[in-house]
């Protein structure tokens, strides 16, 4: 539960089940691949005690391993998409708020220079979002809820920090998100602009690790 004292979103801010959305899609693919690994894991079995039908060839080893690699993929894919089954955004006139069931907090406009919206291919016919909000002025990069979202690099115009945050979000909130943002502060809005595949990118996890260590938990 959250403590009593965390700040709370407007009763009648914009709620974006971000969570729920990437739940739908990875946890039947997810299942899936463990399914396929529970092939791989029966089809070893066989072989070990000697019951496969012929001989073994070096492709039906290379087979059993990828399958049993597909499984412990879908795993781990089932055990993320569980866990953020939950995760929210939620905008309203203070800013924009992560709410990921058990903890939560809001990044204020008052804190920011400008939001833009980046996006990148995904194959031929998906694409990736992602909200990336420029701070006006300093920022903790090791937040417990926000520090998962601060990336360091090119900014969408100069003049703007090279250190700011990135929320990515499923291709189907897309136009729930923008319209939100535009609602509350549409001098803020910096546009859209297309970026190189895999602009999402990943959060600093070895420098989060480095500067906290030693802090209480």
């Amino acid at each position: 539960m959250l403590p009593s004292h965390t700040p709370s979103p407007a009763p009648d801010a914009t709620v974006i089940r971000t969570g729920r959305r990437g739940a739908m899609v990875g946890l039947p693919c997810s299942v899936l691949l463990i399914a396929m690994g529970a092939v791989g894991v029966f089809g070893a079995v066989v072989i070990a005690t000697g019951n496969q039908k012929g001989e073994s060839t070096p492709g039906g080893y290379a087979g059993l391993v990828f399958m049993l690699a597909l499984g412990v993929l879908g795993v781990f894919l089932f055990i993320t998409n569980w866990a953020n089954r939950k995760t929210r955004i939620l905008v309203d006139s203070t800013g924009l708020w992560l709410d990921g069931g058990r903890l939560r907090n809001v990044i204020p406009w008052q804190s920011l220079a400008g939001v833009g919206l980046y996006w990148s291919k995904l194959g031929q016919r998906q694409k990736l979002y992602s909200l990336e909000l420029f701070p006006s002025g300093p920022i903790d990069r090791d937040d417990p809820v926000l520090w998962t979202l601060v990336r360091d690099e090119e900014p969408l115009h100069p003049g703007l920090p090279r250190l700011h945050y990135r929320v990515p979000f499923p291709s189907g909130c897309q136009q729930q998100v923008v319209a939100a943002v535009q609602q509350y502060v549409p001098h803020l809005w910096l546009g859209e602009s297309e970026r190189a595949q895999g602009h999402i990118g990943r959060p600093d996890v070895k420098g989060h690790k480095e500067r906290t260590r030693g802090r209480t938990q």
